[in-house]
């Protein structure tokens, strides 16, 4: 099965998860908001725990942990799109939660999307306890002040910084916004299976970086209409970024030698790792 053929499988059957696990919540507008914000997207973080998780053998086990980066993945959209945020409209193609609802809302619908996800690890389908207790370690860091969250802490600070950020900071910046999740989700199938996530773990750094190099790209150079959301927006705003800094060619190289970087670092599983490698020569050259 292709790349495509397996992150089409991932979306669907993520989302059915999720869906599933919401059915019994009374129907009130937070947990509608809550079904609406986990609709969508690529499913990049739950593709690569599950194939992460098919590498180790325990792929049985995964969806729980897929279905938690992506309830995580969806609070910290919900919450960046709020006013306070980024103050963007549009999320998916569609009118982002606080537009549709309310900002209290989108507020509360966040924060029950993030506990979500912690309520998906304690399924003990995924294995023995200790190995839960180190996806739930693993996945707070990840999303955490340590991980996601500094990573927009930074990012807002850098709104208001006296000078553009360098190369080596917006790194950094990017390494916990956006890499820090993909880390997360990447090395989930050897937590699950109690195995050395090292590999995993460098080949998500790489790809992680690729993948905020490309959404750089993306908003100099993309559609509008395919990416689903504003674009151009750190321009406007005058931030740096990755094509600011490196200028657009040498961004693009630059996420091309990530690439090479991420496929590398998997030689430890032979031609068992051909498809995370496509998916990394995926995400930079995506249109959304």
């Amino acid at each position: 099965m292709t790349f495509p053929d397996q992150l089409a499988r991932a979306a669907r059957d993520t989302e059915q998860h999720l869906m599933a696990t919401l059915a019994a919540r009374a129907d009130v507008p937070v947990v509608e908001a809550m079904r609406y914000a986990l609709r969508g997207g690529k499913r990049l973080r739950a593709f690569l725990v599950l194939e992460s998780a098919r590498l180790h053998g325990v792929g049985e086990r995964a969806m729980p942990v897929a279905a938690a980066v992506e309830a995580l993945h969806a609070y910290s959209l919900v919450h960046d799109d709020l006013p306070c945020m980024d103050d963007d409209d549009l999320r998916r193609g569609q009118p982002t939660v606080h537009v549709k609802w309310d900002e209290a809302t989108a507020v509360l619908a966040g924060d029950a999307l993030q506990t979500l996800a912690f309520e998906c690890l304690a399924d003990p389908v995924i294995g023995a306890a200790d190995r839960r207790i180190a996806l739930v370690l693993a996945l707070a860091k990840a999303s955490g002040a340590e991980g996601m969250v500094l990573g927009q802490a930074l990012d807002i600070a850098a709104e208001t910084a006296a000078a553009p950020l360098t190369l080596e900071e917006i790194t950094r910046l990017q390494a916990g916004k956006t890499g820090a999740l993909i880390g997360f989700s990447a090395e989930a199938g050897a937590l699950i299976a109690g195995a050395d996530p090292a590999p995993l773990r460098a080949y998500a750094r790489a790809l992680g970086l690729a993948f905020q190099i490309a959404d750089d790209i993306l908003d100099v150079e993309g559609d509008a209409t395919k990416a689903g959301k504003r674009l151009n927006k750190d321009a406007e705003a005058g931030k740096a970024t990755f094509v600011s800094l490196l200028g657009l060619q040498g961004a693009k190289t630059r996420a091309a030698d990530l690439v090479g970087e991420a496929c590398a670092a998997l030689a430890p599983y032979g031609d068992d790792a051909a498809i995370l490698c496509e998916a990394a020569r995926f995400v930079i050259s995506r249109e959304s």
